[in-house]
């Protein structure tokens, strides 16, 4: 296969076309080279900035390609400009949408792709109206669009996110045996999946007839309280964990930039079905635990430079803390 990433340097992205080119397929780059690229060699690169509408449609107007895949489509406008430069010019064209279609309370757990729309959050909001203009594009002129839905893709190339704060820092906490904020009371479910487990999901509906004008979740199997999350990660790093449970609505009160996540995502159960993908493709799920995930996305990030504490944020989450637990010792006892 040819396939043609729109954007292809991102932490997904990268781990979709290294296997492709490890596969032997041809893969061709549309970005601004901008980005850090941690590629091996053998993709080909078109230089341009697809928010340029015309000149980015013009960029294919002899070209052709077995797969488009769109990584960068994050408005209407953007994904309009990718049906008028692919139409007719492509075999299959592949949108990296969102499981943030449906952010907030789920209608159903796990949740599948029958799923109404209800995105609380702007992001979700946009990814939605991208998926439906290709869906129409699809039922009026036969485009042959096909929808991805990740959720937490983390990894090699990224940081080790977590539901309440930066991410990285709390790495630093939990080595010097400090306790860290964890939203709610830990027990609201979530799934991680590695890129290279979501990278085999994409390469799986690439060039599959079943695929085309279809929307799959490719999410992870393994679902988890945030407890054991952060359990798990302080056993990768050898350290205790000891948590510090805040009520999300709390944390969206003192610290809105550190708790935004809370609201649209994470105060949810985040847990996926991903039995439409693997029905309709050879893709069995996923391989790679959050453990051994985590292990190696930490030992990467210790290759990229050492893990160094953040003073300002340190010294907040101390302070949060304490004050949380003075307004424990304060609240009236009963009996």
């Amino acid at each position: 296969m040819h396939v043609l990433f729109i954007g292809g340097t991102g932490l997904i992205s990268t781990a979709i076309v290294r296997q492709l080119l490890q596969a032997n397929h041809e893969v061709t780059l549309f970005n601004r080279g901008k980005s850090p690229n941690r590629l091996p060699d053998g993709a080909q690169v078109i230089e341009g900035d697809r928010k340029d509408y015309a000149a980015f449609e013009a960029a294919f107007t002899d070209k052709s390609y077995d797969v488009a895949v769109d990584m960068v489509a994050f408005s209407p406008d953007d994904t309009r400009s990718a049906i008028r430069a692919f139409k007719g010019r492509v075999g299959q064209f592949i949108h990296c949408s969102t499981v943030c279609v449906y952010s907030g309370p789920p209608e159903q757990i796990p949740t599948s792709e029958t799923e109404p729309f209800h995105s609380i959050g702007g992001y979700g909001k946009n990814k939605i109206e991208c998926e439906k203009l290709l869906m129409e594009a699809h039922a009026e002129d036969g485009f042959p669009a096909t929808i991805m839905r990740p959720s937490h893709s983390y990894g090699e190339g990224g940081g080790v996110i977590r539901g309440f704060g930066p991410a990285n820092h709390w790495l630093t906490r939990l080595r010097a045996g400090k306790p860290i904020v964890v939203h709610g009371d830990g027990t609201s479910l979530w799934a991680s999946c590695h890129v290279d487990d979501v990278a085999r999901g994409f390469i799986g509906v690439m060039d599959n007839p079943k695929s085309i004008g279809q929307a799959y979740n490719i999410t992870g199997d393994e679902w988890m309280t945030w407890n054991t999350y952060h359990q798990q990660v302080a056993e990768v790093l050898g350290t205790a964990f000891e948590p510090v449970h805040i009520p999300t609505e709390t944390l969206r009160q003192c610290a809105p930039d550190w708790a935004g996540g809370t609201h649209e995502i994470f105060a949810w159960p985040s847990i996926f079905d991903n039995s439409k993908i693997k029905n309709d493709t050879e893709y069995s799920g996923q391989t790679i635990t959050w453990r051994e995930g985590v292990r190696r996305n930490i030992d990467w990030l210790e290759r990229s430079g050492p893990l160094q504490a953040d003073a300002a944020n340190d010294d907040y989450e101390d302070k949060l803390i304490a004050a949380w637990r003075e307004v424990g010792k304060k609240l009236p006892k009963h009996g």
